[in-house]
């Protein structure tokens, strides 16, 4: 199963550079498509994280930023139109990509995103003591 961690939008950041949802980092399957000009090729890869808006993968074919590009979740078949809106550090062969939806598409996912006053800070964190012991039962006769 797929680890899922939150971030919270804005921590840190200037109120005008906030995140317009919550990012949830979590490796998902997906397929980029690209059918432009000379560049026509299906890459499949994993998202590093995903938000209503679009998603960051990791690439290890080259795009361009504001290249329009295809998003499928192998999962239901489903396509969006998307543009590449971000191009990171480039680490091990595959290139960070921001990928933005044409539109918000937070049902693409299919999971629940935390509530925009959600803090990660509240969670509720595993401890480092051992777990409870049960009652014994005594043999039956």
């Amino acid at each position: 199963m797929a680890e899922i961690k939150s971030s919270v939008s804005g921590v840190g950041e200037a109120s005008s550079e906030r995140r317009r949802t919550q990012r949830v980092q979590i490796a998902m399957p997906v397929i980029v498509r690209v059918t432009s000009g000379t560049q026509n090729f299906e890459e499949e890869t994993y998202t590093v994280a995903v938000n209503a808006n679009g998603c960051m993968i990791r690439m290890t074919n080259r795009v361009a930023r504001a290249q329009q590009v295809a998003i499928v979740n192998p999962k239901t078949a489903e396509e969006l139109p998307c543009t590449v809106s971000f191009i990171g550090q480039k680490d091990a062969g595959k290139m960070e990509v921001g990928i933005e939806f044409s539109e918000p598409s937070p049902l693409f996912w299919r999971i629940a995103f935390p509530p925009e006053d959600w803090d990660p800070s509240e969670r509720k964190r595993a401890s480092n003591a051992p777990p409870p012991k049960l009652p014994t039962s005594t043999p039956r006769r």
